[in-house]
């Protein structure tokens, strides 16, 4: 699958012209249409500062813009630059990190809490994060238990999987790194066995979980700690026992809060269906990528980049 996505997205930056335009008056037109006060949220919310501000020495040309890490970043900010004209030019940075910069930056991830309006939202990376599942059991029918597979190398993590590994109430394991005779290490799982028991832990690593997005589409309950960091996903908006079972940071009301929505169905499903209208913002193609051209151009026009658009209508 990774194959044909890249294959297909790279195929598609040598269509001609023409062919982006086409994309460029459909975004439009449905423009007209769309919930413009959803679109008004969601674009502020990823773009928080109204202010001018100068391009950064650090920005790069659209006729500049090459691969240097993480194809999946390159091609998920590529597939908009084509709507801009060859010299506009857009600070941006690929990775995990979740650094401020001093200046406005397109970042997958950023800190929730503190001053980070000069960290601007794109949906970068996509294909890994944005994954969703059709899911065919019912909360009541899946297994009484915690799962969590994934890598341990953070603290966080670490500390997670070592009191948890042996829990009656979990089926936890790393699966990597890989170490010989570990004991915390576990086969690794597939989605669809995951989605067998009635709630699966969300556990942040470099930036956001990984797992947060197809756990939220699926009738399973995402149990974890708050927040700390931000995608697209705006995971900044999600409440503790609104959309995901929250537990404290040091663990201590785990047992507790898992005992609890195992046995009150009624108040787990409705934390589902809440999980599920919030995925449900982020299901419209149309929207996400008129949402991708819309943070692109508050950045020309914030920057002060004069006849940054490639098309106008029509």
């Amino acid at each position: 699958m990774n194959a044909w996505y890249f294959a297909k997205n790279y195929t598609r930056n040598a269509f001609p012209s023409w062919f982006f335009k086409r994309n460029y008056n459909r975004l439009r037109k449905f423009e007209e249409d769309c919930d413009k006060n959803e679109m008004a949220i969601r674009l502020n919310y990823y773009f928080k500062d109204e202010n001018d501000f100068e391009i950064p020495s650090a920005a790069i040309a659209v006729k500049n813009f090459k691969k240097t890490i993480g194809t999946g970043y390159f091609l998920d900010l590529k597939e908009f630059l084509h709507y801009f004209t060859a010299n506009t030019r857009f600070a941006y940075h690929f990775g995990d990190e979740t650094h401020i910069n001093p200046y406005p930056t397109l970042f997958k991830a950023r800190p929730i809490r503190g001053d980070n309006s000069n960290s601007i939202l794109f949906k970068l990376n996509k294909r890994r994060h944005f994954k969703w599942v059709q899911d065919p059991i019912s909360f009541v029918d899946k297994k009484n238990l915690v799962v969590w597979r994934g890598g341990a190398f953070r603290e966080k993590r670490i500390e997670f999987v070592n009191r948890f590994y042996t829990h009656p109430l979990c089926n936890v394991g790393q699966t990597k790194p890989v170490k010989k005779n570990n004991p915390l290490q576990k086969e690794a799982l597939s989605i669809t066995e995951q989605l067998t028991y009635k709630f699966i832990f969300c556990i942040e690593g470099n930036d956001v979980a990984t797992n947060l997005k197809w756990v939220m589409s699926s009738n399973s309950l995402c149990i974890m700690p708050k927040p700390t960091y931000e995608t697209w996903f705006m995971e900044g908006l999600l409440k503790g026992g609104v959309h995901y079972i929250e537990v404290k940071d040091d663990y201590s009301d785990f047992e507790e809060k898992v005992d609890y929505y195992t046995t009150h169905i009624q108040e787990a499903t409705e934390i589902i269906t809440n999980a599920h209208a919030h995925v449900a913002r982020f299901q419209n193609k149309e929207l996400e990528d008129l949402l991708c051209l819309k943070v692109l151009e508050k950045y020309t026009a914030l920057s002060n980049q004069v006849n940054a658009r490639k098309f106008k209508l029509g």
